[in-house]
């Protein structure tokens, strides 16, 4: 599998310095090709991504605005995607003393990839001022700008520092979320729930009533408040399992836990299966999730939790419920050799613990 940083490579800086070219005429194309591609190979994806803003800013006009005229032309002739994002990255690096001209260049850009790591230079500058202009954006016609205003906001957005003004008081973004509550676009719809699971992990109960005093009939917001309470859900919290109707300590009995093969190499594949029978005189809801433990690099163990089933349970009934996980290696996890631990949790709860053994081939 090719390295993800490969997105920026010769063939890309040459299609972007074609394009600045063709737009700007002034511009020493040699030149900036090769100190876009010198030293590529050493640097990181998002190495890559910050030294091409940079370069661009000493090759285009040093007014800021004059720069984003030719960034505007240029954007639209690039691929969509995470290179795009070397404009908004641009905006940030040269933008912060150009407030207006910045807000209106990242709108624009977001379109194409995304603003959501730009715009948060600008609410660690000016909070309140940004955070403003931002809540205007949560009612744009535009779902890629509406989901900005929500992404770009989270307290602790992945690959970004975390903003502590949300961190402390979840409310300085509760005027986005509730414009977003009900939004139908599923892109929009997975940032808000990000959003408030990451306010759940400072502060469970405020998101919570946030919740609850949503109309969780409307479909949209009903799969929000699903996706935003899963951290919770899967820690057990009983406030999060009662939103749902699930109690915390189900009267459930699990047995005859199996899981097959018990040997397997990375890539493949393992199927465990269990029954559970109701210990209750009335239907229960149950959420049933499973962990694994995956084997780290260095020995160790690091839990993951993954949802399996959510149902109800008729009083006095069993059901076997069955499941297949793959053990094979993505950009984002890596597996190892090992022993890895399996359990299930029902509502929150370990219930049955197995394990299994990963081999190099």
């Amino acid at each position: 599998m090719e390295p993800l940083k490969e997105m920026f490579n010769l063939v890309y800086y040459k299609k972007l310095v074609k394009v600045l070219s063709s737009v700007h005429s002034r511009l020493d194309a040699r030149s900036l090709l090769n100190q876009l591609t010198a030293g590529m190979e050493e640097r990181s994806l998002n190495e890559r991504l910050s030294h091409t803003s940079l370069v661009l800013g000493h090759f285009l006009p040093p007014d800021f605005k004059s720069a984003l005229a030719i960034l505007d032309k240029t954007i639209p002739a690039m691929d969509p995607g995470y290179t795009a994002l070397v404009f908004p990255d641009f905006v940030a690096r040269f933008g912060l003393d150009h407030f207006e001209a910045a807000m209106d260049a990242l709108k624009r850009y977001t379109v194409y990839g995304s603003s959501e790591f730009a715009v948060r230079h600008f609410l660690k500058k000016d909070f309140d001022k940004t955070i403003h202009r931002m809540k205007a954006w949560a009612f744009d016609a535009n779902p890629h700008v509406r989901r900005l205003a929500s992404e770009g906001s989270r307290p602790r957005l992945p690959w970004s520092f975390k903003l502590d003004t949300v961190i402390k008081d979840p409310r300085s973004t509760t005027p986005i979320l509730e414009a977003l509550r009900a939004d139908p676009e599923l892109y929009v719809k997975k940032s808000v729930a990000n959003h408030l699971n990451d306010i759940s992990k400072d502060h469970p109960d405020y998101m919570l009533s946030l919740l609850n005093r949503w109309d969780r009939a409307n479909s949209h917001t009903a799969w929000i408040a699903r996706h935003a309470s899963r951290s919770l859900v899967k820690k057990g919290y009983a406030p999060a399992l009662r939103l749902f109707d699930a109690m915390e300590g189900a009267q459930v009995r699990l047995s005859r836990i199996s899981l097959s093969p018990t040997t397997l190499p990375i890539g493949g594949s393992v199927r465990f299966q269990f029954y559970l029978r109701s210990d209750s005189d009335k239907d229960q809801k149950l959420i049933i999730d499973y962990v694994v433990e995956y084997r780290k690099k260095m020995g160790g163990l690091s839990p993951k939790v993954f949802k399996l089933k959510e149902f109800i349970l008729s009083k006095g009934k069993e059901i076997l419920i069955t499941k297949n996980h793959i053990m094979k290696d993505y950009t984002t996890r890596k597996h190892y050799p090992g022993r890895h631990l399996l359990h299930i949790q029902v509502n929150g709860k370990i219930m049955a613990s197995t394990s299994f053994h990963l081999t190099r081939s």
